[in-house]
């Protein structure tokens, strides 16, 4: 009898495994094929003037099995995973007053280099502060103190330079940008240490009000023509600040969005709107994930996980692994890189290449394990990485020389735009492997058929490698400190 239940438990394991495995790969019954496809491949590399470039167009040639010596990247076509989402940055206060400061033909320039496919990079994603947060001038919030009501609510702060910028980009991109919000704080009377800053909790008292006031900002900006698109719980829920912050344990905002929260938006006609939990590093992401997603009355109010990539502030590096393995215990939850800039500002380093090369490293690695949309921080800073209230001042892709009345494109904006110029929204990422460790990549199918391979060398040396797809191969070379995405068509 023992040894029967054992098996019926080795077969209910597998089967729950292997149902598990098929929620996460897809296998069409179509094969991919070669045919007459070509390779255009686009260029960015250190100590040469390639910026996005296209440097070459390869043939594929007949390979059927390379060998050991060949170095390749492997790519399988019909191996599907998640779906693309959108590539993009965030409007913060920051961005929009530095936008607000450049001349008409500089922020035409910056609207297009950021939005338009074509001449730019074509981001398709967007994030907004609810309230203030460190990348804004001072501090400020929606409704006077005690307003448990909200009667007074209004983001009249808003109106003068981030509403503005918002639909700017929004029309720059042709009319449509997924825009996700979150907070950094609840008003300060609202919380136990009575501040916007260092931490504190949420008051219980306070817990409808502060949901209240989620479906209060998101109606104000639709109501205005702005879509929100999803909305976070909380930035950084484990970390206590020197600048807006607020703390919730796992336990707290499961039960906030499980008791609060999720219900309100439910009530409130806000269902549809993709709810994030999380929004913090790498570190925690898997215990995070598993206290409320565990719990099926929370679970049901959320989209997906949120994170940041600050994680190594700890010493540690990027902790992809548990990116992956979140993914693998929910894969019916999106993953989404909701934040990631490069600290302590230093205008000496616009030029330094290791920028851009973070940027890369982090994109292909959360990519290949499971994340369905990724986000920069600020889209612009001034020439001093602000403007920002308590001088936590970073880098940005573009800064803006506000003196000299140019902007000044980092490394990081070419690396993010072999990205998300290539990859479109709804295309899904397929199997790919890299038969050499300095070669790292990730690959997608676009919805047009378009084939996009993305590769980036971290090292000093020149590698001379074949983009191999179904017994055929394409031969090129990666250069030194280089990222190059490769679209088959």
């Amino acid at each position: 009898m023992k040894q029967h239940l054992s098996v019926l438990l080795l077969l209910a394991t597998a089967f729950s495994t292997s149902a598990q495995q098929k929620k996460q790969i897809t296998r069409p019954a179509a094969n991919y094929s070669i045919g007459n496809k070509k390779v255009t491949v686009y260029t960015t590399a250190e100590k040469s003037e390639y910026r996005i470039s296209k440097t070459e167009t390869l043939n594929f040639i007949e390979n059927k099995q390379p060998f050991e010596t060949e170095p390749c990247i492997f790519v399988d076509p019909t191996v599907k995973y998640q779906t693309m989402v959108g590539i993009g940055g965030a409007l913060t206060d920051a961005s929009a007053e530095t936008f607000a400061r450049l001349s008409k033909k500089n922020q035409q320039e910056l609207l297009e280099a950021y939005y338009n496919k074509d001449k730019g990079i074509g981001y398709t994603l967007a994030r907004t502060n609810i309230a203030s947060c460190d990348f804004s001038s001072d501090s400020y919030t929606y409704v006077k103190d005690g307003d448990k009501d909200l009667k007074t609510f209004s983001v009249a702060h808003d109106e003068q330079f981030k509403i503005p910028l918002i639909k700017q980009a929004t029309a720059a991109a042709g009319g449509k940008l997924t825009l996700f919000v979150s907070p950094w704080s609840p008003p300060a009377w609202m919380k136990d240490n009575n501040s916007l800053i260092k931490g504190g909790h949420l008051l219980p008292e306070f817990h409808q009000s502060w949901a209240n006031h989620y479906v209060k900002f998101i109606k104000t900006y639709e109501a205005m023509g702005i879509p929100i698109w999803g909305l976070s719980v909380q930035n950084e829920p484990m970390a206590k600040q020197i600048w807006e912050s607020c703390v919730y344990t796992a336990e707290e905002e499961r039960d906030f969005i499980k008791n609060f929260l999720g219900p309100t938006l439910q009530k409130s006609g806000l269902a549809s709107k993709k709810l994030i939990a999380w929004d913090h590093n790498r570190d925690q992401i898997f215990q995070r994930a598993s206290t409320i997603l565990n719990d099926k009355d929370a679970a049901k109010y959320v989209w997906g996980i949120g994170f940041h990539w600050y994680e190594t502030w700890t010493g540690s590096g990027m902790q992809f692994g548990n990116v992956r393995q979140t993914h693998e215990a929910y894969p019916d939850k999106a993953l989404i890189f909701t934040e990631g800039c490069k600290e302590k500002f230093d205008v000496n380093k616009l030029d330094d290449w290791t920028l851009g090369e973070r940027y890369g490293y982090s994109m292909i690695n959360d990519f290949n394990a499971g994340t369905a949309a990724w986000t920069d921080w600020n889209i612009l800073l001034d020439e001093k990485g602000g403007p920002n209230h308590v001088g936590n001042f970073c880098f940005a892709p573009v800064h803006a020389d506000l003196k000299k009345n140019k902007l000044i494109y980092t490394n990081a904006y070419y690396y993010m735009g072999h990205f998300s110029k290539f990859i479109r929204p709804g295309a899904k990422r397929v199997g790919v492997a890299s038969s050499r460790d300095l070669l790292q990549s990730t690959a997608f199918l676009n919805t047009d058929g378009k084939l996009v391979v993305v590769v980036m060398n971290q090292s000093d040396e020149k590698l001379k490698y074949s983009l191999w797809i179904k017994g055929e191969a394409a031969n090129t070379t990666s250069l030194p400190h280089s990222i190059t995405t490769l679209v088959v068509e």
